[in-house]
């Protein structure tokens, strides 16, 4: 079925009618995986309490993850794929039992592809605050209640933490590389910075050095689509009958107008209506509206309105000059081969952004300009474009 693709791997698309009867009927209160679902290929890992930058703490953390490949004797052919925003641990994968989407990067990681998993042994968690298996909003506190509107503030820097405590328990003192897009590029780019001694390659896929004011307001119209929408009783709506979907939907088309570029959508969808009523005025739609609603709808069978604040919020906090210094100063101790990979039309983070970290890291494949790949697919295109992003990865992890 159509909703069990994920909008992000896939180019812009024509609603069809069976497209729209699919998203027929109201959402769930919430999209999470919730306990009593089927695992599907989670695996889950405890990791006790984690103090927080906030000075909050929580008293007890659970991250979901998934693996693919051989973990070698030695324990040094770790690779940790970082997800973005709205993805998860399903890497790589069928939808099925567990999983609404398939896998969101089948065209990189496996066998013979860029991530390698005859080499590689492949770790990707779903991050700290998420919905899908990880410890957020959505799972349930030590009282037996969901968190909700109790759940704290998090940074890139309290996920990553997180996500060393996964390393720890799992005994991978050192990945061999840490490959991370969007807000995963984050997670890399903050674990090379943290932990020089862990890392051996790194590769920042479409992600800046720091949240700029510009992408922090384009989130805060987001958040506030979530927050005005009645059912979300500020955060406390998952013993309801509906959650915020309308809010959380209208969030969804408002980021995909980031993800994607006006070329694509224009080219894809010029003035064309949806069916045959007139939208001027006479019942009808433009097919990019019907575009945008489906892709809303089809977005809160997945996910989780408490969590898509909490991880925008932790998106909004990353800067990795914070408490640093200067840029450049912040990443001198970074030790890791370095990949950094920007996108021409990308407008959520242009790639003038992957050009000022690339030049400011001591070691990269590519000397002091990032590679930029040229394509209309707008920020999503790290995603959708395998035979452009495949080849700069495979010559990082080829050494």
């Amino acid at each position: 079925m159509d909703w069990q693709t994920s909008e992000d791997t896939v180019p812009s698309a024509f609603i069809t009618e069976a497209n729209r009867r699919s998203m027929l009927g109201t959402p769930p209160t919430t999209g999470a995986w919730r306990e009593g679902d089927d695992p599907g290929d989670r695996l889950f890992q405890s990791l006790g309490p984690l103090e927080l930058e906030s000075g909050a703490r929580l008293p007890h953390v659970r991250l979901a993850y998934e693996t693919w490949g051989t973990l070698s004797a030695a324990r040094d052919n770790a690779v940790l794929v970082m997800h973005a925003l709205t993805g998860d641990s399903h890497v790589v994968g069928r939808p099925g039992a567990g999983h609404a989407t398939a896998g969101w990067w089948g065209g990189i990681v496996g066998p013979g592809r860029a991530i390698d998993t005859d080499r590689w042994f492949v770790i990707a968690a779903n991050m700290l605050g998420g919905c899908q298996g990880s410890t957020g909003p959505s799972s349930f506190s030590p009282d037996g209640s969901e968190w909700g509107s109790r759940f704290p503030y998090l940074t890139i820097r309290d996920q990553v933490a997180a996500q060393v405590m996964l390393a720890d328990a799992l005994g991978i003192e050192r990945f061999a590389a840490i490959v991370g897009g969007s807000m995963g590029g984050m997670h890399a780019l903050e674990w090379a910075v943290q932990h020089p001694e862990r890392v051996e390659r790194l590769a920042v896929l479409a992600a800046p050095a720091v949240s700029s004011a510009d992408q922090i307001a384009l989130n805060s119209v987001q958040l506030e689509a979530i927050r005005m929408d009645p059912l979300f009783r500020d955060g406390d709506y998952y013993d309801e009958p509906e959650g915020p979907y309308r809010g959380l939907a209208l969030a969804r088309r408002m980021a995909l107008l980031n993800y994607r570029s006006p070329s694509e959508l224009n080219d894809r969808f010029e003035r064309s209506w949806q069916g045959v009523l007139d939208p001027l005025g006479h019942g009808g739609r433009f097919a990019v509206e019907s575009y945008l609603d489906f892709h809303g709808n089809k977005f809160t069978r997945r996910f989780d309105a408490g969590s898509y604040i909490t991880l925008v919020e932790a998106m909004n906090s990353h800067d990795i000059t914070r408490g640093r210094g200067s840029l450049a100063e912040a990443v001198r101790g970074v030790t890791a081969r370095t990949l950094v990979l920007g996108i021409d039309s990308d407008r959520l983070f242009p790639v003038e952004q992957q050009q000022v970290l690339a030049a400011n890291l001591p070691s990269t494949i590519h000397g002091e300009e990032a590679i930029v790949i040229s394509s209309p697919f707008g920020h999503d295109a790290f995603l959708i474009e395998d035979d452009l992003v495949g080849p700069p990865i495979a010559a990082l992890l080829a050494d």
